[in-house]
């Protein structure tokens, strides 16, 4: 008596394999489908990217860099300073004498009109046309060095020390005698100090600001020297 054979005919390789046509298509519109794409293939570039440059060293701002151009605060500055300069000096030589001071606070604080042919605080008085050509190339230079101002606080010292300084040029390129020779307008007195006027405190307290700026290690590009000799001796320290 021959037995049934109760074994199941095996399927195919190819019925395992296949896959219907419905499983395999993308789903969706052909731009989802694009989509998709881009997305799978940036996720593969990403981490190639990342190997070749794993501190970020791409990426990285310099803070200098990153700090925005001050040339204009520079201009604004310079440009107040200089209104405020040419008013007082116009309200001053229309209403006052020389030799008639106005006494503010007794003899210590007083307002003179005087006519100076020197730098400020009446020094150089012989040599008015050198001085109005120091004048000129302090102002050319100090504009071309505000073109890559990144500091506020040396955009304002060179803000005031341009201010006062197109000042008195103005001062020597058209009042009297002449061009190149022309008398500043001074008319403060304070104590024993010599007369000055509001281009001259601008000029000086500029100069005090930049002088300090320097000594403390700030740089016209922002950044400060003794904080990169600081870090790099911690970096050798740690090496």
């Amino acid at each position: 008596m021959s037995g049934v054979s109760t074994d199941r005919p095996r399927e195919s390789a190819a019925d395992e394999t296949d896959e219907s046509p419905a499983d395999s298509a993308p789903l969706g519109t052909p731009e989802e489908v694009a989509e998709a794409a881009a997305s799978e293939s940036a996720a593969t570039v990403e981490p190639a990217a990342a190997e070749s440059d794993p501190a970020g060293e791409s990426a990285a701002i310099e803070p200098a860099a990153a700090q925005p151009l001050r040339l204009r605060t520079l201009l604004i500055v310079a440009a107040v300073l200089l209104g405020l300069d040419l008013l007082a000096k116009t309200i001053v030589v229309a209403k006052m004498t020389p030799g008639h001071p106005i006494y503010l606070i007794g003899d210590w604080l007083r307002l003179t009109l005087v006519r100076n042919p020197g730098a400020a605080f009446s020094m150089a008085t012989g040599m008015t046309w050198l001085l109005t050509l120091v004048a000129a190339a302090v102002v050319i230079g100090v504009i071309r060095i505000g073109r890559t101002m990144r500091s506020l606080p040396w955009a304002i010292g060179l803000g005031m020390v341009l201010g006062g300084a197109l000042g008195n040029l103005i001062d020597r390129l058209f009042r009297a005698p002449g061009p190149l020779q022309g008398h500043v307008v001074d008319f403060v007195a304070v104590g024993w100090w010599p007369v000055f006027n509001v281009a001259d405190s601008a000029i000086v307290c500029g100069a005090a600001l930049l002088v300090a700026l320097t000594v403390f290690g700030f740089e016209p590009d922002g950044t400060r020297a003794n904080r990169h000799e600081e870090d790099e001796s911690s970096e050798e320290k740690t090496v």
